[in-house]
């Protein structure tokens, strides 16, 4: 059967890296599903969950993003994410506080950037709290 080599990376660490079978995961213009072979591409991704099927166990890895970017070639996937944490390591009640926090600073924001800044930590949050879910469901 036929793999590919995915890694995931953010700033500050290599989160995976490892041979899959099928890698998922939320493209900018909606949800990604990439299996060996497929065709050459680069593109933003939004925050949201990254769903890596191993090719050794076929367990499913399950990575957040934070957005960042993705390329695949036909034997390789890299997503360089602006922040990744490992499924085990989300902490609901942390993103939602930090969620709250977001909301708050979007209330009081005094520029534009102000808002969008907060404004954005606030989808972070909001989908890293659906990528939570979205785990507890396997």
């Amino acid at each position: 059967m036929a793999t590919l080599q995915v890694d995931v990376v953010s700033a500050e660490e290599s989160i995976f890296s490892g041979e899959a079978k099928f890698v998922a995961l939320p493209g900018e213009n909606g949800e990604l599903g990439i299996l060996p072979r497929h065709t050459p591409l680069i593109t933003r991704i939004r925050p949201g969950a990254v769903r890596i099927q191993r090719a050794d166990n076929g367990e499913e890895e399950f990575v957040f993003v934070a957005g960042g970017i993705l390329e695949v070639q036909p034997g390789r996937v890299t997503v360089l994410a602006d922040t990744a944490i490992r499924g085990h390591d989300l902490d609901e009640a942390k993103a939602v506080e930090a969620k709250k926090q977001a909301e708050e600073a979007m209330k009081n924001a005094k520029t534009d950037i102000d808002f969008a800044k907060a404004q954005g930590e606030f989808a972070a949050m909001a989908a890293q709290i659906a990528a939570i879910a979205k785990l507890r469901k396997k």
